[in-house]
């Protein structure tokens, strides 16, 4: 028997997510971030706390709407602002889906994990009843990842390769950011990482963009990349090669 329904707080939705995991996506927004990226286009989900609750049956009734047109590949994808910091939550919500037949994605960067309890016992338990993770790489060096996000990236390193070992299907993401983490030396350790993982179908190369800066102006924060421009495509497809982006080709990949 299923138990009571569990509140979150969330950002946002969306009802025709198609590009947070394969095919078409209802993707929640859960509202509450702790890094800092230099780079976040959602600093509206920073804020702890913030967010307006919702229990996880009505968010499943919500994204339920929607079934008809996800098709063979689509479902519901979670993402924030960072939504392991919500794990009850997830779990509850998760496990709601898998029992109405739903494909489940979780978009991470990973930061709160740790092998601590309570949190890793639930983890293990949110893990039962997800299909995919999404998982962002920020930087692949920690003193640069702290001056960037910070955040040390050690455990979240820990958790990709926590994730490998259990054969967890896993998509890599990682945001191309010109002067912060497209140098061919940080390529070359990334790509390094990745290619020891043996659960990754995808690894996708996120060009950075400005089109959330105004959010930091409306929200009275200095912007530290006002100076940088997106990569040309010509670092994009140097980034790419480097990563081997092509060498993973999962079955889940859209």
């Amino acid at each position: 028997m299923m138990s009571e329904p569990v509140t979150g707080y969330i950002h946002s939705t969306e009802s025709f997510g198609s590009v947070d995991g394969p095919g078409i996506r209802f993707v929640t927004f859960m509202q509450g971030c702790r890094m800092r990226c230099e780079f976040c286009h959602n600093p509206d989900t920073w804020n702890i706390g913030g967010g307006h609750p919702i229990t996880s049956q009505e968010l499943l009734d919500q994204a339920l709407q929607y079934r008809a047109f996800w098709g063979r590949k689509g479902g519901v994808t979670v993402s924030g602002g960072e939504p392991l910091l919500q794990i009850d939550f997830l779990i509850d919500f998760f496990k709601r889906c898998k029992k109405a037949g739903v494909h489940t994605t979780l978009d991470s960067c990973g930061m709160p994990f740790t092998y601590d309890e309570p949190f890793f016992s639930k983890f293990e338990e949110l893990l039962e009843y997800t299909d995919l993770i999404l998982l962002d790489i920020k930087h692949i060096d920690d003193e640069q990842h702290k001056k960037l996000t910070g955040w040390t990236n050690k455990n979240i390193l820990q958790l990709a390769e926590y994730l490998s070992d259990k054969g967890q299907p896993v998509w890599i993401r990682h945001v191309l950011v010109p002067e912060r983490s497209d140098y061919d030396e940080y390529l070359i350790r990334l790509s390094e990482f990745v290619s020891k993982l043996k659960n990754v179908l995808k690894f996708e190369i996120l060009p950075y963009h400005k089109l959330g800066v105004y959010k930091w102006k409306n929200l009275g924060i200095p912007y530290k990349l006002d100076h940088i421009e997106p990569p040309t495509q010509e670092r994009v497809d140097n980034a790419r090669r480097i990563l081997r982006t092509d060498d993973y080709k999962g079955f889940l990949n859209a």
